[in-house]
């Protein structure tokens, strides 16, 4: 039996998800019954939330992940990742430092701008594998 490989959601997936994506719903709900638990930064939750209240479909997405916080070595991690790559997104810093670190794949809507971090990463961006959504 192999290992389940880590997923790490960007704001796209977020934001899917709170409009009630069924493809990102479809891919959430899949990961979680084959005993996953999705990894979002805290930078993620930051940039998207605006109302739970209002954003239940949201709410309910995040009570399947682990929201992670970053630390003082990942923030310079990503500070660093950030000037070499001649870039300034903090999130999107953080969800390829994360996605590295885990060796995850990455479902991001964003996969221009977070496989240019992962290639400026050289060998150490290849362990995160990007996912379209």
């Amino acid at each position: 039996m192999s290992a389940l490989r880590p997923v790490v959601y960007d704001a796209g997936m977020l934001i899917a998800a709170d409009r009630s994506d069924v493809r990102a719903w479809r891919a959430h709900r899949a990961y979680l019954t084959a005993g996953g638990v999705p990894q979002v930064p805290a930078a993620v939750v930051a940039q998207v939330w605006r109302d739970g209240a209002r954003q239940a479909r949201l709410v309910q997405l995040l009570t399947g992940c682990e929201v992670s916080g970053m630390g003082e070595g990942m923030a310079r991690e990503i500070g660093e990742l950030l000037g070499g790559a001649k870039t300034t997104d903090t999130v999107d810093g953080a969800v390829a430092v994360l996605g590295v670190r885990l060796g995850a794949v990455v479902a991001t809507s964003d996969p221009v701008d977070i496989g240019h971090l992962l290639d400026r990463m050289g060998s150490r961006g290849k362990r995160a594998s990007l996912q379209h959504v």
